[in-house]
């Protein structure tokens, strides 16, 4: 079977990126931005940098934003009704993941109203136009959701996260300027950092890797070992390579999927609004471990692109164990919570292990596992 690579069809890296979005339009013929971003982000002008350029030229938009950090059903309804009142023929997505994936499953209903119910979209739906022309600019360094085939929408109903994979959702165009993520606390670019290296990991040793998602994940793996620590404490370096490492681990993973961490993940974020990058930081290092029996020699090179010395005098036991330290390090090191006491009540545990063996991303997980094993790694974490 042939492997397949799906990416933007323009993507602008690098300080004042954004100053591209207006001339990206209107070559393009377009008349008026649908813009999404969050509410946090409109409160602190960083969505501004943006509607600024827009105001500038005189092309017009309307701002959405009853988006929240999870995604919801409603939101993206909410959104649907939203763009279709506004007249808009465009897309102008501004965020996080959450501003993306509330952009991506809008586009995609509004040339696909066949998916109005937008649980139809959940796995690989069989939609048959691309989504409404969207430039997104991220403002995290973490989801690459600007230039993935995927987005997660929260059903509150049911208590759980949903993975919809779809050719037709990727932006058109991707805007990656460090500037716009200059503003994020601590926090914030500790967990999408971390969240970024979970991709990479995950994407170099899922199960459909391959010679070329393989070289974009270790650049990633790389790049985030030596600028994330820079990038939490606000450094033009750090915040530039993390921009560009999040985009990388971004061109990889979205054509090969991910693993257990993400489907464990998403139960946190479902269940208690957990913050997705979080999530995936805590539980990396503990499946990591799980794992490495399955995954032949690839955490030497892990080892190796996370900067730990002397990999090639390592046992296979050895350079697996330095893997799982240096990220455990780095985590630390960033202000990522050591385990999930704080977050996991013992009553959600089967509920959380049943919901991950079901998620979309497990499949694809080095190791094949079971409800009953995924049941224990939470446990191991509380």
């Amino acid at each position: 079977m042939a492997n397949r690579i799906v990416l933007n069809t323009v993507s602008y890296h690098g300080k004042g990126a954004i100053g591209n979005i207006v001339p990206e339009l209107a070559a393009r013929g377009f008349q008026k931005a649908f813009v999404c971003s969050d509410p946090d982000l409109i409160r602190f002008n960083v969505t501004k940098k943006v509607t600024d350029l827009l105001d500038a030229a005189g092309f017009a938009y309307e701002v959405y934003s009853d988006i929240k950090p999870n995604p919801t059903i409603e939101n993206v309804q909410t959104g649907v009704a939203a763009f279709r009142k506004s007249g808009a023929d465009c897309i102008v997505a501004i965020g996080g993941g959450s501003s993306m994936d509330t952009a991506k499953a809008i586009g995609v209903i509004i040339e696909n109203p066949e998916f109005a119910d937008v649980r139809s979209l959940e796995g690989v739906a069989p939609t048959k136009k691309h989504a409404v022309f969207t430039i997104a600019v991220p403002t995290t360094a973490g989801t690459a959701a600007e230039v993935t085939i995927n987005y997660v929408i929260t059903d509150v109903e049911k208590k759980r996260k949903f993975v919809c994979v779809d050719t037709n959702d990727i932006p058109e165009v991707a805007v990656i300027d460090p500037d716009m993520m200059a503003s994020m606390p601590k926090g914030l670019t500790a967990a999408t950092g971390m969240d970024a290296l979970t991709h990479a990991i995950e994407g170099y040793t899922t199960k459909a890797a391959w010679e070329m998602t393989d070289m974009f994940h270790l650049k990633a793996i790389e790049l985030i070992a030596r600028h994330l620590r820079g990038a939490v404490e606000n450094t033009a370096e750090g915040r530039e390579g993390m921009a560009l490492a999040q985009y990388v681990a971004g061109m990889g993973f979205s054509n090969v999927g991910l693993g257990i961490v993400h489907s464990m993940a998403h139960g946190l974020g479902a269940l208690y609004d957990t913050p997705h990058g979080v999530a995936n930081a805590i539980i990396l290092p503990v499946v990591m471990e799980y794992n490495a029996p399955y995954t032949g020699e690839k955490y030497q090179e892990i080892a190796r692109a996370m900067g730990v010395e002397g990999v090639d005098a390592m046992t296979q036991e050895e350079y697996r164990k330095a893997a799982c330290d240096a990220v455990r390090k780095l985590g630390q090191d960033v202000g990522i919570p050591a385990d999930l006491k704080a977050i996991v009540k013992d009553e959600d545990v089967q509920f959380l292990a049943e919901s991950a063996f079901a998620d979309a991303c497990r499949p694809g997980n080095p190791r094949n596992t079971s409800v009953e094993e995924i049941a224990a790694l939470y446990r191991s974490m509380m």
